[in-house]
């Protein structure tokens, strides 16, 4: 009996999709629930799995693209399994050879072997020479003014340098569905919106600080790491209720306003750039961000990530400093109309309170679709970002003043 394999649906929109890679081999013996291909769509990776024990026959090649629901492969499920191999016995331990006798070894170089006399050697050096380009015939192999001009007379070459081989070769890779589609909105992005970006910097004193003395107990109790994502996370979805035009996006001639903020953290994979969103992270503590975090891009690192992980995100954060970058001007992911992007810590001389300090400083920058965005949105949100980062019992309280909250006034 043979069972046909078909592609599985990655999502309502998507009707094709491309065999990125066979994992078993045609003519191989598969096991139920086995892994045996990764199909790319132009949203995520999913995997084809066997539906029973028996040969694979494939029939779909890698690279080809395919529709949603065709055959691309089957199992013949009356193949029996092949025997399993017996461990090999184990070997006698070989018997000794007899080791040959030690051939003489050649007599020991002097003292003097391959070194110039004084005035042998200030030839050498004005002519360019080494000792190993001169023929030594003095005493004890020393090399003597007239081994110096013989090596001269006779022409001795210079050492050659080793040649480094070079390649002008080239080759060519199909695009991925994925990464045509990243292309596409890329240039959608810059085609269909009024973008723009600000940029700010930001003291990380405070922060580090904190992570610094809370770290090894925040991991202790929460079992994941206390990151510099989670705050900025917590930071956005403040500065994100203070100014709601940069948590909306247009559809049509409407302006959709959202009261919850679906954060999608750009997170780098073997198969590209990947965007997870962390749902209503604006009620979530800095752990539940941080372990969602982990758990999303751990599934987009293994290829495991879904469509439905991937969809709905109303705001966008990237971190380029992960990679050392100092500044860039991230493009905005649609529909969302704005996107912050995270940079490299350096220390920088700081002027604080009349006084030059060395402090660590980030640069961030926010990008926006000027169309629905001010720049007196724009800018007063990055503001709130840098005010929640630089004071983190502030951030903690959702922006109020410790000592008002304290009080209830």
């Amino acid at each position: 009996m043979a069972v046909e394999l078909k592609v599985p649906s990655p999502g309502e929109s998507i009707s094709e999709v491309q065999i990125a890679r066979w994992i078993k081999k045609d003519g191989d013996f598969v096991e139920k629930d086995e892994e045996i291909a990764e199909i790319d769509s132009d949203k995520a990776t999913l995997m084809l799995v066997a539906e029973a024990d028996g040969v694979l026959t494939i029939l779909a090649k890698e690279g080809e693209t395919v529709a949603v629901g065709s055959v691309v492969a089957s199992i013949d499920t009356n193949a029996a399994a092949p025997a399993k191999k017996e461990a090999p016995a184990k070997a006698e331990p070989a018997k000794e050879t007899p080791k040959p006798a030690m051939a003489a070894a050649p007599a020991a170089d002097t003292y003097a072997s391959g070194l110039p006399s004084v005035a042998a050697k200030k030839m050498m050096d004005e002519a360019g020479l080494s000792s190993k380009e001169v023929s030594a015939s003095g005493k004890d192999g020393r090399i003597t003014k007239g081994d110096v001009i013989s090596a001269i007379a006779n022409g001795t070459p210079k050492l050659s340098m080793p040649s480094t081989e070079v390649s002008r070769d080239q080759r060519r890779e199909k695009m991925t569905m994925l990464r045509k589609k990243v292309a596409e909105r890329l240039v959608s992005v810059k085609r269909n919106t009024a973008m723009l970006t600000t940029f700010n910097e930001i003291d990380m004193s405070a922060v580090m600080n904190v992570r610094k003395q809370y770290k090894d107990v925040f991991k202790e109790k929460h079992g994941v790491g206390l990151g510099f994502m989670s705050f900025f996370t917590k930071a956005v979805t403040e500065a994100l209720q203070a100014f709601p035009a940069v948590n909306a996006q247009i559809d049509g001639d409407e302006i959709v306003y959202h009261n919850y903020a679906d954060v999608g953290i750009a997170v780098s994979a073997p198969k590209g750039l990947m965007v997870p969103v962390i749902r209503n992270a604006e009620g979530l503590s800095l752990a539940q961000i941080e372990a969602t975090i982990a758990a999303l891009a751990a599934k987009a690192r293994d290829g495991k990530i879904s469509v439905d992980d991937m969809t709905g995100g109303t705001f966008t954060i990237t971190n380029g400093g992960v990679f050392g970058s100092m500044m860039s001007t991230p493009i905005i992911n649609p529909p969302q109309s704005a996107i912050l992007g995270m940079h490299n810590i350096v220390e920088r001389a700081v002027v604080v309170n009349g006084k030059i300090e060395v402090r660590p400083i980030m640069y961030v920058a926010l990008s926006y679709d000027h169309r629905i965005i001010d720049g007196r949105e724009s800018v007063g949100f990055l503001v709130k970002v840098k005010q929640m980062i630089e004071d983190p019992i502030k951030l903690m309280t959702g922006g109020n003043d410790p000592m008002k909250v304290l009080l209830g006034v």
